[in-house]
């Protein structure tokens, strides 16, 4: 009978391993696969992954201790991992665990290590003392996945390789293709939409979907979307630390380059906005000598930076004197009005259902690139008055309760979080409110540019909502410094009990911004 006793525990013990591996690979898969980011992120958690299972080893701990009889511990250990487990099962996730080839193999590699060490203390430590053995491997599953993710990394680098090798021999294959690269710290997934849009007036293009701007992604991209058929390739390049670029460029080769901004953003893995600098202008740096570059010039290390003189290059800007400018800009009921000045020269007049300076900018250059390539003007008027936002960057909705969505969800940053405030303000409606949980990877920044987000936020917004009562406390010291009435305020647990609190206190022709939504590797 001790046997059987033996078997259920031990599938419990698995059933719980599993979940809890489960669960540390998603938040491995947020992190990059990166073990140095990912260690950060569990030095900063270490409380929520632990709570659970040190229970489990005390509780262990306790049966040996006090000589409880085996089956009632049996009991409590198959009943307490059992609920361990169902309960990770069930967690809800903002963005899903994808099990791609990656994650698959680093899940079975972590069960493999789990496993061999589950049946060495199986087999070489007294019965009374198995559990105990097994409650301490299950505290520390982040070390496993660590360990077995150091263990694959010679062989993920071969794989990675040899895919970048195949997507570099397509692109050589197509020496018609003209490839334009697009960084910055925000707007680049913005710009990559809209010249998608404006260029497939004239050309056949294509661009990497989604999020997909890592070399990983360009090159699933390449191998995956890119036909024969294509004339342009819009690559969207994201970059975390210096080189990341660099290494972009030399997969993709483009010959025209965008940088849209250099500010506070992953300053985390940066370390500074100097570095950030760097490592945007590697895009333009990169360019072959028949290659043109675009710079944003409202943003000061943009500006600062030393002239470019090995290509052919244009700035542009809202509210500089450069080559290409915004100017007669006009909110109306439907979206904005602009023309576009080269040289001080006006060369088009736009209407578009977008709203928000960034989006100003974001078609500014969008055109200036659109006109370098010969669209006809009629045609860029025509895409841009049908341009339609980007999910969840400054998109207008309504619900069926009649209230408005301002959706600006995706990457907060500090320059678009004051843009989406004016917006709210312009908009004509009822209560203004905002649900914001901040923003992040602003490293020693962080406290005080969300406790002037908070002042803004005083400013604008007739009602607040923050999401994480800590991870909202420089924008609640912001609210208070402007006398932000607290019944005004509500701080919410996690997103779903402030959409839950917002039913209760808006009503139809009230106008809703969510800015920002961080990822589930900073729940509280």
């Amino acid at each position: 009978m001790e046997k059987v006793w033996y078997a259920l525990v031990l599938a419990s013990f698995a059933g719980y391993a599993f979940a809890q591996l489960k669960k540390e690979l998603h938040m491995m898969q947020l992190n990059s696969y990166r073990n140095s980011r990912y260690r950060r992120w569990t030095q900063k958690n270490l409380h929520q992954k632990l709570t659970f299972s040190l229970f489990l080893l005390i509780a262990s701990g306790v049966f040996v201790l006090f000589n409880i009889a085996l089956v009632p511990a049996y009991l409590g250990w198959i009943a307490g991992a059992g609920w361990g487990a169902y309960r990770l099962f069930t967690e809800k996730h903002k963005k899903k665990l994808v099990l791609t080839r990656r994650a698959k193999t680093l899940l079975f590699t972590s069960l493999g290590v789990f496993a061999v060490l589950a049946t060495t203390i199986a087999l070489l430590v007294p019965s009374k003392f198995v559990m105990l053995g097994w409650a301490l491997l299950t505290l520390l599953a982040f070390a496993w996945l660590i360990v077995a993710n150091f263990l694959l990394i010679p062989v993920e680098r071969r794989i990675s390789q040899w895919y970048k090798d195949d997507a570099k021999r397509i692109l050589k294959s197509m020496p018609h293709l003209k490839v334009i690269g697009i960084t910055g710290s925000y707007g680049k997934t913005s710009v990559k939409h809209f010249l998608t849009r404006i260029l497939s007036e004239k050309y056949n293009v294509v661009m990497t979907p989604g999020s997909y701007n890592t070399p990983m992604g360009v090159t699933i991209t390449v191998r995956n979307h890119l036909k024969p058929i294509h004339e342009v390739f819009v690559c969207e390049m994201g970059a975390k630390q210096i080189g990341d670029i660099k290494e972009l460029c030399d997969l993709a080769n483009p010959e025209i380059g965008i940088l849209t901004a250099v500010a506070d953003q992953h300053l985390d893995t940066f370390g500074s906005i100097e570095n950030v600098q760097k490592g945007k202008f590697e895009l333009i740096d990169s360019l072959p000598t028949h290659g043109v570059g675009y710079m944003n010039f409202d943003y000061e290390y943009v500006r600062n930076h030393a002239p470019i003189t090995h290509v052919e290059n244009y700035a542009y800007s809202l509210n500089q004197d450069t080559a290409y400018q915004a100017r007669e800009v006009e909110y109306t009921p439907k979206g904005m009005k602009l023309s576009v000045y080269y040289q001080n020269e006006k060369v088009l007049d736009l209407e578009t259902k977008l709203m928000g300076e960034a989006n100003i900018s974001n078609i500014l250059v969008c055109c200036a690139v659109a006109l370098k390539l010969e669209v006809p003007i009629r045609s860029i008027q025509f895409a841009v008055k049908n341009l339609q936002p980007v999910k969840h960057r400054m998109e207008l909705k309504r619900n069926p309760g009649g209230i408005t969505i301002l959706d600006d969800a995706f990457n907060s940053n500090p320059t678009g979080a004051k843009m989406a405030l004016e917006v709210l303000k312009k908009i004509e409606g009822g209560q203004k409110v905002i649900i914001t949980p901040g923003m992040i990877e602003l490293a020693e920044k962080e406290y005080e540019l969300n406790r002037v987000l908070g002042e803004q936020i005083a400013d604008h917004v007739d009602y607040a909502i923050l999401v994480g009562p800590k991870q909202t406390l420089p924008i609640q010291e912001g609210l208070k410094n402007k006398n932000y009435p607290e019944d005004r305020l509500y701080v919410a647990r996690n997103l779903t009990d402030a959409n839950q609190h917002l039913m209760q206190i808006a009503k139809a022709g009230d106008v809703v911004l969510y800015e920002n939504d961080l990822p589930d590797t900073y729940n509280e």
